[in-house]
């Protein structure tokens, strides 16, 4: 009888180690998020309050960034998001759409009376419930962050180009994708 509980032993060990290391590697990755740093114009990719890998010379919306973006203004909202969806055939290469517009931004929309109290009710439910909030409000949508695609790499370096994404390049963005993972929160500051 010894014998036979011997290997069911040690299979329950590796059971509980393997539940452990997979408990240990998702705390890991709860501690990972991104920070957008819009003046600087860098993306770090941070461990508790560490970066470990720093994207440089990223673009935002022409029209730069504010807390009161509105659709068709050019402008990277800044605030707290998560990664609601992940478009890989993007004709921007990859694009790592943002759970904008949040809780936050429709409470400021509707003090500024710039949405109804039932948009303001369907997007804190959204925010709530960790969905992706409807796009197509009058405070935009389709925000995210995303590669160049084909588009000009000289204009990215030159200036400002999106209607209020975060943009990197082709190589910059595949190498932040290791990195993500829906739900990863994005601050925008």
């Amino acid at each position: 009888m010894m014998t036979l509980f011997l290997p069911y032993r040690r299979f329950l060990f590796f059971i509980v180690l393997i539940l452990l290391i997979s408990v240990r590697v998702n705390a890991e990755d709860r501690d990972l998020w991104i920070l957008v740093d819009t003046e600087a114009q860098v993306l770090s990719v941070m461990k508790e309050n560490t970066p470990i890998k720093v994207f440089r010379n990223i673009s935002i919306g022409r029209n730069g960034a504010d807390y009161d973006k509105r659709v068709g203004d050019d402008t990277t909202p800044l605030g707290s998001y998560r990664i609601g969806w992940v478009n890989e055939n993007s004709r921007y290469h990859l694009f790592f759409g943002l759970s904008y517009p949040s809780m936050h931004d429709a409470r400021r929309a509707l003090f500024l009376d710039a949405i109804n109290v039932e948009t303001y009710r369907t997007l804190v439910r959204a925010d709530i419930a960790k969905r992706v909030p409807p796009q197509n409000t009058m405070l935009g949508g389709g925000i995210g962050i995303h590669g160049l695609g084909k588009a000009d790499s000289q204009i990215h370096r030159l200036m400002n180009w999106t209607h209020g994404c975060i943009a990197l390049t082709n190589k910059q963005i595949d190498g932040l994708s290791r990195w993500i993972k829906k739900g990863i929160v994005v601050t925008i500051r």
